[in-house]
């Protein structure tokens, strides 16, 4: 169904050709990618880009702490189009009275700086990013990692909070000229084949390998005529997950329906590559072959059809289960009781948000449940439409009632069930969701607690297909029902009701409105000269996860107060991290006030004049992971190391750009190690970096280092800290980014 190709290819024509027409250097001048990117880049250089992007979206995780930063940096005002949806701390009961505090702060921050605001519950981020600010050529930044829009012709960038606060302060996205990557696509997808087995699909065939690791993908082939757009965009969204930097598709007529449908048919335009375009890597995706597809605990890329799942359930749940228990000792996993009476049995249904939530992807799954019954059993399924438009128009097309007549359950607009804060399932409980992700945890249990469930993805029409059949999991391939096409009409009037527009409509008297879970940053030091970091937690796990690094679910409504927030860091992979973090922090607090503490001085001895040392020796935590980031964009997955005292981290690679930026953006250096170094330390073992300032200042990228271990001894070790831009070495020197425009302004 899909090959990877790793060598550049020629679309000429349309077609791929291993032929060369032009150079490659003119053929990548010739993809959609390229001619975006550089009609957003400010830098004069083609290879190091400087972007401004057209417009901004926040969620309400994230909009207090952006707007805090580019405050306290000198914002004035919104120079872009800048949405705050609250779509992610929409439980309002949750935390008493903070999540409608953020609320309404996000309200008084739009009258003040001239922003939209999108109220609780008419619609996700990116279900409002599509039908409002998307547009063919343009490009658009969110502090979200599924910030995609490609396939309506808009290249979007999901970044943690700081780069936000860099747009809002007329700054720019820093980044060198990324590869793109080729996805051809051909053939039409099989009856029952939706969105999710496409990007499942893809997802497998990508991440492990890191075949497009921040780049670019491009789609573009016969392919995409046969899809609709809500297909598209179903697959697009789902891109984030191969850890690629962003996409783009080729736009047509469907498109051009879109944009039309939703009263702005001026923000289209025709996008295609140019005649001869090159492209670093291609896919070939063949839509015909692609079969329904289940993604297992941990992770979309322990990816299976579902037919080879049935068939090997007890092998592959019995080594899930292994699995679980290796990362969960204290949780009593049991899967293997899902296998019984012919089948493999499901506790839950969900499809939610930017992936699931989509009017066709109901609207068809209604058609598989019509006249049918979720049944009386343990089974249950909700649906979360992803804004009040498409809610309204399942409702006028009678997709609502199918539903409720059938036994699922309709939800507001929330992207709860994606990230632990709705839908938690019950101890053991195995659910189904067209969600974007299914990490560790990512369903809202607590294995620390001795709570475990699992979550698998799968299609939307899968879910509803085993619906009918009372939880039996089962593929809408496998089932017999006609699909009735329903023309989407998008009314805009409710949002115009309910939302303020407020883009260009500043007003400085308005008093922000902040409740008391709202507090600003601590102060940051600079770097100093010398940095000295203990090694607070050591994970070698292939991946880390943003969420494991700052849980998602009930901590989010705690991310307006940076201290308070700090408390759960890595709180459900490594429990004993904060207490770590803190002690040396409070060694760090306690020379800066001009003690010199004991415990540094005998660490500092080991490599010179510990006491002369200690005055220009910054003390703080580092975290070792093989490769950290993968997952969500949210900046607290540094900021929170940083408000403990961390000033580094450790791994071998950064599994994406927008942690390691993350990492940047909050003075914590991104150091890495060559892979074939055994790190063999522990907690406990500090690392010394000695001159680290100047190195960083003089561009320095090869840095020798000492680890003091525990017992005494020291050893090399030779650290790396690659392809800083100038404005970046500042930031690191300056201790974080508010300091960096503190100090300028």
């Amino acid at each position: 169904m899909m090959t990877l190709h790793d060598e550049g290819i020629f679309l000429v024509n349309g077609a791929p050709s291993a032929q060369a027409p032009v150079s490659p250097e003119e053929g990548r001048r010739q993809t959609m990618a390229w001619n975006i990117l550089q009609a957003h880049n400010t830098s004069g250089d083609p290879e190091n880009l400087k972007i401004r992007f057209d417009a901004m979206l926040s969620h309400d995780i994230t909009y207090v702490g952006i707007i805090q930063q580019a405050r306290a940096s000198g914002m004035k005002e919104f120079p872009i189009p800048y949405a705050l949806t609250n779509c992610h701390n929409s439980l309002c009961a949750v935390g008493g009275t903070i999540n409608e505090d953020d609320h309404v702060f996000g309200l008084s921050a739009a009258k003040k700086y001239g922003g939209i605001y999108v109220p609780a519950n008419q619609s996700v981020i990116h279900s409002y990013g599509r039908e409002q600010m998307a547009k063919c050529g343009a490009m658009i930044l969110g502090s979200d990692s599924h910030t995609r829009y490609g396939a309506l012709g808009t290249m979007a960038v999901g970044e943690g909070g700081p780069e936000l606060a860099k747009q809002l302060l007329k700054n720019t996205w820093d980044v060198k000229y990324p590869k793109v990557v080729l996805v051809y696509l051909t053939g039409t997808p099989k009856h029952g084949i939706g969105p999710h087995d496409v990007a499942i699909a893809l997802v497998k065939a990508t991440f492990a390998s890191g075949f497009v690791n921040n780049c670019v993908l491009e789609f573009a082939g016969p392919g995409i005529a046969s899809l609709p757009i809500d297909f598209r965009n179903g697959i697009d969204v789902m891109t984030t997950e191969t850890t690629c930097l962003s996409s783009i598709w080729e736009t047509d007529a469907v498109t051009d329906g879109f944009y039309k449908a939703h009263q702005r048919p001026e923000d289209y335009r025709e996008l295609h590559p140019g005649q001869n375009a090159y492209y670093d890597k291609y896919i070939e995706l063949d839509l015909g072959k692609i079969e329904s597809m289940i993604a297992l605990p941990f992770h979309p890329s322990n990816a299976w059809t579902i037919h080879e799942f049935l068939a090997n359930a007890e092998d592959i749940l019995a080594n899930l289960e292994t699995d679980a228990r290796k990362r969960f000792p204290k949780a009593n996993v049991s899967l293997m009781n899902k296998i019984h009476d012919g089948g493999v049995w499901a506790d839950q249904g969900v499809i939610a948000g930017c992936a699931g939530g989509l009017f066709d992807n109901i609207d068809e799954a209604a058609d598989i449940l019509r006249g049918g019954s979720c049944g009386n059993g343990y089974f249950t399924l909700d649906v979360y439409p992803t804004s009040v438009p498409v809610s309204l128009e399942l409702t006028k097309t009678g997709a609502t009632a199918a539903l409720l007549e059938a036994g699922a359950v309709i939800k507001p607009s929330f992207c709860g069930p994606c990230f632990g804060a709705g839908d938690v399932p019950s101890h053991n409980g195995l659910s189904l969701r067209h969600t974007t992700r299914n990490f560790p945890n990512r369903e809202g249990s607590k294995p620390g607690e001795g709570q475990f469930a699992g979550v698998c993805l799968m299609d939307a029409r899968s879910i509803a297909a085993t619906a009918r059949n009372g939880g039996k999991i089962t593929a809408a391939t496998d089932i017999d029902y006609t699909p009735v096409h329903h023309e989407y009409h998008f009314d805009k009037g409710v949002y115009d009701r309910r939302l303020y527009y407020g883009f260009g409509k500043a007003d400085p008297g308005v008093e922000l409105i902040m409740g008391p879970n709202i507090t600003d940053w601590p102060k940051m030091q600079p770097l100093a000269e010398n940095l000295l970091v203990e090694l607070v937690a050591v994970l070698h796990d292939p991946v880390t996860t943003t969420d494991e690094l700052i849980p998602s679910g009930e901590t989010s409504s705690y991310r307006s107060n940076p201290l308070r927030l700090a408390e759960f860091t890595l709180s459900r992979r490594e429990p004993a991290y904060v207490g770590r973090a803190k002690a040396a922090a409070e060694l760090e607090a306690a020379r800066l006030t001009g003690e010199k503490p004991l415990q540094l001085k005998f660490i500092l001895d080991k490599v010179g004049d510990g006491e002369t040392l200690m005055e220009t020796t910054q003390f703080g935590s580092c975290v070792f992971a093989n490769k950290p980031g993968d997952g969500s964009a949210r900046e607290q997955a540094a900021s929170c190391q940083k408000v403990l005292g961390g000033f580094a981290n450790i791994c071998y690679e950064f599994a994406t750009k927008r942690y390691r930026s993350n990492c940047i953006n909050w003075g914590i250096l991104p150091f890495t190690i060559d892979k074939e170094v055994s790190f063999t330390y522990e907690n406990g073992d500090c690392v010394f970096v000695p001159g680290i300032r100047k190195a960083i200042e003089g561009g320095i990228e090869d840095i020798p280092a000492k680890v003091i271990r525990a017992n005494g001894t020291v050893e090399d070790l030779l650290l790396h800290v690659r392809s800083l831009t100038a404005d970046e070495k500042e930031i690191i020197l300056d201790g974080c980014l508010m300091n960096y425009y503190a100090k300028r302004s």
